[in-house]
């Protein structure tokens, strides 16, 4: 398993709450994360929700299930359509290792949106229901990520091979193996993990709201046979090999290729909901303030209990990432969040590579939404209205908090730090 699929995998998978002793933990979180069928997992959920007013555990326990089953409806739609995963950092949203249909439905462009739609608004009951948790509850919930999981192929069971450690384990392979065994991989989740994964929730739901702004009707219609080669979208017939490129020939690779160079020039997207992209911009801005909450709690942490994030007192290895967390890189991170909310409220603006003098004003670039066209974006036309003159984020400043995190690398502690 590569470095980076590792974290990726974690930070889409990891966050999980079950208590440090299951006599503590409500008997319906027990059911939820153990269960080995959706039905049973679900009837566990209403019980913990129902709970949740009174039971900050129950909360907790039940805001990382509505969690899972938010990712649980993006695999489940993909895989309906018979979802072909790119692997790309382009399309994070779909990095799924969603395992193979071979009777996949015919997928329009409504259904899409509507599973964007159904996942972005599970997440937002996930938020809703971490941030109900009161910052003073006494949280401590242990869970062995080989013991739960959602259900990828919607056969109503989640199976071994869809345990959290095995789609983790598959992301370095695109693809579930179902032969995987993994050791055990057992965090105690507490408070400081619940902002954790509540800012997950809020980074997901900017990305599919920012999806769900704009009209991309064009680029379904001709790339996304791309990623769901056998759901008769328009091109199929003229574009898709008759095998689906299922071969592993040579012009497999070249076809998709060539496919993702149109959908990266079919990204000219009209605005049909400005109130999304607007929305977007406030995911993030909560997402940052929960990850200034997240480092508060876990500062103030004395225990050192199979941590997930542990901080610089609490020494340790985390044994999925191998990395330990110094009081360097904390410090860095937090100016890193500052200097985040600083470009999303217009404190300060992005440069361009190609324009001197002014920059981008990433506040008004979501609040005051034009049609995005990412290759114009790339070389300067379509940003041009949102540049202004004021103070630019110096490239040395974000060098200098890069040199910070070390050996591993900015992005690998991003994607774990959140």
């Amino acid at each position: 398993m590569t470095m980076r699929s590792a974290i990726f995998a974690a930070a889409l998978f990891a966050c999980l709450p079950v208590s440090s002793a299951w006599a503590e933990l409500p008997e319906a979180a027990k059911v939820m994360f153990e269960a080995k069928s959706v039905a049973d997992r679900n009837t566990a959920l209403s019980t913990l929700e129902e709970a949740a007013a009174k039971d900050p555990a129950s909360a907790y326990a039940a805001g990382a299930g509505e969690f899972f089953t938010a990712l649980e409806i993006l695999a489940s739609g993909l895989h309906r359509h018979g979802f072909e995963s790119p692997q790309s950092f382009m399309l994070p949203l779909m990095r799924l290792p969603v395992p193979d249909n071979p009777n996949p439905e015919p997928l329009t462009y409504e259904e899409f949106r509507a599973i964007l739609v159904a996942f972005r608004d599970r997440l937002e009951k996930s938020a809703a229901m971490l941030g109900s948790v009161p910052a003073s509850a006494d949280i401590g919930m242990v869970v062995d990520l080989t013991h739960a999981g959602i259900d990828l192929n919607e056969d109503g069971n989640i199976a071994p091979d869809e345990s959290i450690a095995a789609i983790m384990a598959s992301l370095s392979r695109g693809s579930v193996d179902p032969n995987d065994t993994a050791p055990s991989l057992a965090f105690r989740f507490d408070r400081a993990d619940g902002y954790w994964l509540q800012g997950y929730a809020e980074f997901l739901m900017a990305q599919a709201d920012f999806w769900l702004a704009h009209d991309f009707r064009t680029m379904f219609g001709g790339s996304f046979h791309m990623l769901f080669p056998r759901a008769k979208l328009p091109l199929q017939d003229a574009l898709v090999p008759p095998d689906g490129g299922m071969s592993g020939n040579i012009f497999a690779s070249e076809w998709r290729f060539a496919d993702f160079i149109s959908l990266v020039h079919l990204v000219n997207w009209p605005v049909i909901e400005p109130e999304r992209r607007q929305a977007a911009r406030r995911h993030l801005l909560e997402m940052i303030r929960l990850s200034r909450e997240d480092w508060k709690a876990i500062l103030a942490e004395s225990d050192n209990d199979r941590e997930w994030l542990p901080g610089p007192q609490q020494k340790g290895v985390n044994p999925l990432t191998g990395l330990e967390v110094g009081e360097q890189q904390v410090t860095a991170w937090l100016a890193t969040l500052t200097m985040a909310e600083d470009l999303l409220e217009g404190r300060v603006l992005l440069p361009h590579f190609r324009i001197t003098g002014k920059g981008i004003n990433m506040k008004r670039f979501f609040d005051e939404p034009k049609p995005f066209d990412l290759v114009l974006s790339i070389t300067g036309p379509a940003i041009a209205p949102y540049l202004e003159s004021g103070k630019i984020l110096a490239s040395d400043d974000f060098d200098q908090i890069q040199r910070e995190f070390g050996g591993a690398g900015f992005l690998t502690f991003a994607l774990w730090f959140n």
